[in-house]
């Protein structure tokens, strides 16, 4: 099965390693994932914030490449790009005039026939295919996350329904157990992390993460599961300074859920390159015994 594929700027550069992992992933569950040719940046959180017709235009140009691929669907495992792309195809349906302008200086035009899909959908899918339990390797029991989904992956600048609960979205609970984890009940899985508020307001994006981190600890995780690269990164570089500040002691591997799912597919912790955290990621697998 071939699937159209957009990595987004981070799976590109600060998160490569979870470009590996979704197409190592992907291949082992039968997906082929044809990468839009010529894609750009969809402008995630920085166009909407200073210019609106930008902010459409510039997912809606990658859009068009994949209404043109011949594909069905496409998969895009950033939360943020994710967004803003299901956010540009809607705002274009709904809008026959900005499409019409949009369109008339795109190579490859908008007709909003290719379904949008989060890294989550993509996996669940597969999850309910007859084989998908054939495939398993390795039942991760002792793992405990705390399945976080950030403030883009359900919740949107536009009126867009989604299959999952908004305020308490169950999709990668639902995988977490399905591969033998015990995904805990917390408070804080559609908080925002700060996002990019760690470069110009440290001590506000901060102060989100504390809460994020001590709810986690509090209900029993030993790990966080996320999709979002820039939830994921700042989980993960900024979670010793989180700590000092605000006197949390213990700290918390932070894993995509391509992670979790290549781990119980059999695929190793090196091919997984789960050695690229900063936070010590390796020491989890090694005490439930995974490696």
């Amino acid at each position: 099965m071939k699937i159209a594929y957009y990595p987004g700027c981070s799976l590109h550069a600060s998160s490569a390693f979870y470009d590996v992992q979704t197409q190592m992933v992907a291949k082992r569950l039968g997906v082929e994932l044809v990468e839009l040719e010529d894609w750009n940046c969809c402008g995630a959180t920085s166009a909407c914030k200073t210019d609106n017709f930008l902010s459409i235009a510039l997912p809606a140009r990658n859009i068009g490449i994949a209404d043109a691929s011949g594909l069905d669907e496409l998969v895009i495992p950033c939360s943020s790009c994710y967004s803003r792309t299901l956010v540009s195809q809607k705002v274009l349906a709904d809008n026959s005039d900005l499409r019409d302008t949009i369109n008339s200086e795109l190579t490859k035009k908008v007709s909003g026939r290719i379904r949008v899909l989060s890294i989550i959908e993509l996996i669940l899918k597969q999850l309910n295919s007859k084989d998908f339990s054939e495939k398993l390797k390795y039942k991760l029991e002792g793992f405990k996350p705390a399945c976080y989904y950030g403030c883009l992956l359900t919740r949107f600048p536009y009126d867009i329904k989604i299959e999952d609960n908004v305020e308490n979205p169950q999709g990668m609970d639902i995988i977490c157990k399905k591969l033998g984890a015990e995904p805990v009940d917390w408070n804080y899985k559609t908080d925002c992390c700060g996002a990019s508020a760690t470069v110009n307001d440290a001590d506000v994006a901060l102060r989100l993460m504390s809460k994020i981190m001590k709810d986690a600890i509090a209900r029993g995780a030993n790990c966080i599961v996320a999709t979002c690269p820039l939830c994921q990164f700042n989980l993960d570089a900024y979670q010793d300074m989180v700590g000092e500040k605000y006197g949390i002691q213990r700290r918390l591997p932070v894993y995509f859920i391509t992670e979790f799912i290549g781990l119980a597919l059999g695929i190793s912790d090196k091919d997984l390159q789960i050695d690229r955290h900063l936070i010590d990621a390796s020491g989890l697998l090694k005490e439930i015994k995974q490696v």
